[in-house]
């Protein structure tokens, strides 16, 4: 955790930083500078390090932060909540720029999400429960931390060790995150070759999959909508062979979450279609969906991982924290 803030102390300020600017034919001159979003409400489950996370990327865009842990870890959020506001004070800053709420009830919860008053941005991080308590309770403006049911598709022409490396890295590497792959989706040109190596290779991961995919690794399990829909976070995978790029498409419109999907081909036509078409927060090419990740990606850590479209998308840094306001700068000038 100390580390993480570290890194996070280390990064560009992106408080003031001007996005563009330009000039008027009356000479007025604008400019599009960036602002803290003003108190960011996180809401999570479980894992403490987000306690330090979230106070520390707030601090460093101009935010303050409002924390609501979940009962399983608040004496540790408790810990580390009083140490980061004793550290606050001695730089000079008021301590409630970092804030955690200690009443863990559901009603408490509840209310944290209508603090309309108080809370300028939600930020959830959790599991489906929350996500829906969000969804049906929520007054403040939210961002959703969404689920993760990610897709790697093996392209006809893939490098297939490559893609055996990647399929493994995605699934077992840490299978318990949101950008862990959940789906495999294998072209039928390459499926023969190449599955029953992934199913020797991913020893100890349950596979369950359609009829083309059980016939080539028989102790497959049968997979219908419930597991293509599913985020296991766990040591399962859904198998599907697809006839094309078409297929894998339209399997990863219809059951994907929007979060990170990856193709694994040499082709650049076809690399250039998957980025194009497929809906995600991210789209990943030859490489593993574990990258898609806020410290992956330079950002020191991550606030979440958003699937939605508005304000904010994909891994949420220190530049996600914050929006854009115009200023107008004239000389005398007046509207006719």
């Amino acid at each position: 955790m100390a580390g993480g803030l570290r890194q996070v102390a280390g990064l560009p300020d992106p408080v003031g930083e001007v996005l563009d600017g330009w000039v008027r034919p009356n000479g007025l001159r604008i400019t599009r500078v960036r602002v803290p979003l003003g108190v960011v409400a996180i809401i999570y489950e479980n894992r403490p390090n987000v306690t330090s996370d979230a106070a520390g990327l707030c601090l460093k865009s101009g935010n303050a932060a409002f924390l609501r842990g979940s009962s399983g870890a608040i004496s540790s959020n408790l810990a580390i909540a009083a140490v980061l506001r004793e550290a606050v004070a001695k730089a000079g800053l008021p301590a409630d720029a970092v804030t955690l709420v200690s009443d863990t009830s559901r009603e408490a919860a509840v209310d944290f999400m209508r603090l309309r008053e108080s809370i300028d941005c939600l930020i959830p991080r959790g599991g489906p429960s929350l996500i829906r308590s969000i969804l049906d309770n929520a007054t403040v403006p939210y961002v959703i931390d969404g689920d993760g049911n990610c897709h790697v598709y093996v392209h006809a022409d893939a490098d297939l060790d490559m893609a055996l490396d990647i399929v493994v890295n995605a699934k077992t590497q840490r299978p318990s995150v949101c950008n862990a792959a959940e789906s495999l989706l294998v072209h039928a040109d390459v499926a023969d070759a190449f599955l029953p190596r992934a199913a020797e290779a991913l020893a100890g991961v349950e596979l369950l999959g359609d009829e083309r995919t059980r016939a080539l690794v028989p102790g497959a399990g049968a997979a219908d909508d419930e597991a293509w829909s599913t985020e296991f976070l766990d040591l399962r995978l859904a198998v599907k062979v697809v006839d094309g790029i078409d297929d894998a498409i339209d399997h990863i419109a219809r059951y994907g979450s929007g979060h990170s999907e990856a193709i694994v081909t040499r082709s650049v036509e076809a690399a250039d279609r998957f980025t194009t078409e497929v809906d995600a927060a991210a789209v990943v090419v030859n490489a593993s969906t574990r990258f898609v990740d806020g410290e992956e990606f330079g950002f020191g850590a991550e606030i979440g991982i958003s699937t939605q479209k508005l304000h904010a998308r994909g891994p949420m840094g220190l530049r996600e924290l914050t929006c854009a306001k115009y200023v107008v700068r004239g000389t005398g000038q007046t509207r006719g």
